[in-house]
């Protein structure tokens, strides 16, 4: 999820949701899933997104809810799903691991204990992960509803990010703060907020704190990134202050008598990821609500009241949209 110490660096701007209207975002599949699932997950009853089977599909409900806010302002979503994490990620992955073990552990307990209401659905969203069926049914459900979707080699916000350098989409909409990081240009956050999202500019960060692409890296090196470790004490003030006074991240370690594991690998992972030029996509959405009500409803059994609204919203964003264009 990257160092949200970052924010204290990024040039952060409010932006109405008018403005962005006739855009294409890439949008870092995962990241918003996740957000809208753990969401869906607290203030949904269990039984309305769990089948027969016990396969519990809460992100169909997730995708419904979230997905008519792009179309009610005609915001075209590319979703970019992760190909795959690099090995230095490994330490990362584990430690989220381990935490939502620990939340398992505290939901069994306060099951077990007798606890309201609330406390349980709060720990159910806290041990939340996108398991096999919920990769699937997303993908299934986007599909249906005409939603581009890409799949990335790697880490899907860095495809993301690539493509939104190339010019081929106008924004990358994650949570993630990597984002500056990777070089995304334009990046939309809180996207699954109330209110209008946040617009986050790479450039004008460079110039807020005279800084190359890859001094921002090195400085995020030196706070801490999913990969590394930060240099104990360096916080985002710091870290600028010694890459500009020592020109890259070598130099800042050895004035400060560190040393960063890998550096040289890490540094590249944000230059040069993994990343295609093999994708293509229509910006003309055109959802086939029947069979996707089908697919939610019928085939995997999520409660029609749950999604009922949001499928007429999408309807009526697309039909709005289509007028809109003719007139």
């Amino acid at each position: 999820m990257g160092n949200s110490d970052l924010r204290q660096l990024a040039h952060i701007e409010a932006v109405p949701f008018d403005d962005l209207s006739g855009s294409v975002v890439a949008v870092d599949a995962h990241n918003w899933l996740y957000r809208y699932l753990t969401t869906t997950v607290k203030f949904t009853r269990t039984s309305a997104y769990t089948t027969s089977d016990g396969e519990e599909v809460a992100n169909l409900v997730g995708i419904v809810t979230g997905l008519r806010k792009f179309l009610e302002h005609d915001i075209t979503p590319v979703f970019v799903f992760d190909g795959g994490t690099t090995s230095l990620k490994d330490a990362e992955v584990a430690e989220r691991r381990e935490q939502r073990e620990r939340y398992e552990d505290q939901l069994d307990e306060a099951r077990e204990s007798g606890a309201d209401a609330a406390e349980i659905a709060t720990l159910e969203s806290r041990t939340q992960r996108l398991t096999d069926v919920i990769q699937e049914t997303s993908r299934g459900l986007l599909e249906r509803l005409d939603v581009p979707v890409i799949e990335a080699p790697a880490e899907g916000e860095a495809q993301a990010a690539h493509m939104a350098r190339r010019g081929a989409v106008d924004y990358v909409g994650t949570e993630d703060y990597d984002a500056l990081l990777l070089g995304a240009p334009l990046t939309l956050r809180q996207l699954t907020s109330s209110g209008d999202p946040e617009l986050m500019d790479f450039e004008k960060t460079l110039a807020d704190h005279d800084l190359t692409w890859e001094q921002l890296v090195d400085v995020g090196i030196l706070m801490g990134t999913d990969f590394n470790e930060g240099i104990s004490g360096v916080g985002p003030k710091t870290a600028v202050k010694l890459v500009r006074e020592h020109g890259d991240l070598w130099g800042a370690l050895e004035a400060r008598g560190e040393h960063v594991e890998g550096a040289d690998r890490i540094r590249d992972l944000f230059l040069n990821p993994d990343v295609t030029d093999e994708y293509e996509f229509d910006t003309d959405i055109a959802p086939d609500l029947a069979a996707a009500r089908a697919y939610v409803c019928e085939e995997w059994e999520v409660a029609e009241d749950e999604v009922a609204s949001g499928f007429d919203r999408i309807e009526e964003a697309v039909t709005q949209t289509g007028l809109d264009r003719w007139t």
